[in-house]
């Protein structure tokens, strides 16, 4: 699915209710200033009222003085109770449509009281479409572009029709203003609601992104400054450890085959020699951790890969017919990567959400690209989540929450993804389930 369509998701799966914890609480800092926004605007709105009806320029009629009291005395009295809703730390998405859509009715009562077709506030619509971008991306500027354009509209239509007469004015609108300008003027503001709710939600947008890639960005930092620290160290181990496996392998091999043993010895013989290959595919596991090899590197199309990966899971069975895997891959993306790792990468990680899925669940597999030149691959699962205490452990080595794991999956995956430039990060809700992040770059774009 092409990037220019996401006008509100990074990624996908993030957006959706179980993944909202972040969200929600930049959501309470971004309503707290808009609520204290509010009550200064009206704080303002009141002292220049008093300072322009105390200079005399009051024009034909005081009423629209005192209605712009009443109007900021409104104000302040729903930014106390927007307040008090917000710290109840409930349902605040409804409480950012209800605030912005109110806002569109009082900014039509300001335009009204001052003039209406001559009304000086007219930008304050285009204020409410930002701030509603700011809050609910380019769905709630849409939103507040339409309600304001519609009730501009009708305010300026009844007026010209003799229907409503604002207050600082004495001659009706239809005697002074030909019907060719209302009607442009109603036009260039349309559109400039609609334009400025396209924009506001783009931007919007990018700077949702830009702070996550931040997160993410700064995560990986710590965690490979963490892991670079023992890399040295462990690689050095595995190696020692390596060859004296080696020779003790081949050593109960030559015994097998010259004593011929039988029965209890023979069972012996192979467990030890099963016990040695795990030990030597640790070994290997280890290494790879410190130094993955990029000499195989090559452009993947990560859309084949995915599938490719997907027939593999669908016709395993331990997890055919109980787990669906759905994808939502967007076409022609290349990753420059050893095809080995990639399937490694992607093998591990969906093997780690189906063994999350204690009963029947879903994995989606998501990837786009971005404007910026990257790949975006997510994989969420509808499995067990990942406990809280535990979260920040789960890249590290020998860490495994499983009986018979050995704690490297996530390491090497991790090492693999930064040895090709990559991040990966992952959100989990406990109960709800995972999703891991894979950004790479996308030099091909």
């Amino acid at each position: 699915m092409p990037c220019i369509c996401r006008f509100s998701q990074w990624p996908v799966q993030l957006d959706n209710p179980d993944f909202l914890g972040q969200r929600t609480r930049e959501l309470f800092t971004q309503i707290k200033w808009v609520v204290l926004s509010r009550a200064v605007f009206a704080l303002v709105l009141i002292c220049s009222t008093l300072f322009f009806s105390d200079t005399g320029l009051t024009g034909q009629k005081n009423q629209s003085f005192w209605s712009l009291y009443k109007i900021s005395g409104i104000i302040l009295g729903l930014s106390l109770i927007y307040f008090a809703w917000l710290f109840q730390k409930k349902y605040l998405h409804l409480l950012a449509y209800t605030q912005v859509l109110i806002d569109t009715f009082i900014v039509t009562a300001i335009v009204f009281v001052t003039g209406c077709y001559h009304s000086i506030f007219t930008f304050l619509y285009i204020l409410v479409i930002i701030y509603a971008a700011m809050l609910l991306l380019a769905q709630g500027s849409f939103s507040v572009a339409l309600a304001s354009s519609i009730q501009y509209g009708c305010l300026i239509e009844l007026e010209y029709l003799k229907i409503i007469t604002p207050c600082s004015e004495n001659q009706t609108l239809a005697l002074v203003v030909d019907q060719h300008h209302v009607l442009y003027r109603m036009v260039i503001t349309i559109s400039a609601c609609f334009a400025t709710a396209a924009l506001s939600g783009i931007l919007a947008l990018q700077l949702k992104t830009a702070r996550k890639d931040l997160k993410i960005a700064q995560e990986h930092l710590k965690r490979v400054e963490k892991m670079a620290a023992v890399d040295e160290i462990v690689s050095g181990i595995a190696h020692e450890v390596k060859n004296p496996l080696a020779s003790l392998s081949g050593a109960i091999q030559m015994l097998r085959e010259e004593m011929a043993p039988t029965g209890e010895n023979d069972k012996l013989m192979q467990i030890v020699l099963r016990e040695t290959d795990r030990l030597r595919q640790i070994a290997t596991d280890i290494r790879l951790i410190s130094k993955p090899c990029r000499n195989n590197a090559e452009w993947i199309d990560l859309s084949t890969a995915i599938d490719d990966i997907k027939i593999l899971f669908d016709n395993t069975p331990d997890w055919h017919g109980r787990i669906n895997m759905v994808t939502r891959l967007e076409k022609n993306l290349h990753v420059y990567m050893d095809m080995v790792h990639l399937h490694q990468i992607l093998w591990n990680l969906i093997k780690n959400a189906a063994e999350s899925i204690e009963e029947k669940g879903k994995i989606t597999i998501s990837s786009y690209s971005s404007r910026h030149r990257r790949i975006y691959l997510t994989i969420e699962d509808t499995g067990i989540g990942i406990d809280k205490k535990k979260a920040s452990h789960i890249f590290d080595p020998f860490f495994t929450t499983k009986s018979d794991g050995t704690g490297l999956g996530l390491s090497i995956i991790h090492r693999i993804v930064d040895t090709y430039d990559g991040m990966i990060d992952f959100e989990s809700i406990p109960g709800k389930g995972t999703v891991f992040t894979l950004i790479f770059q996308n030099f091909l774009s």
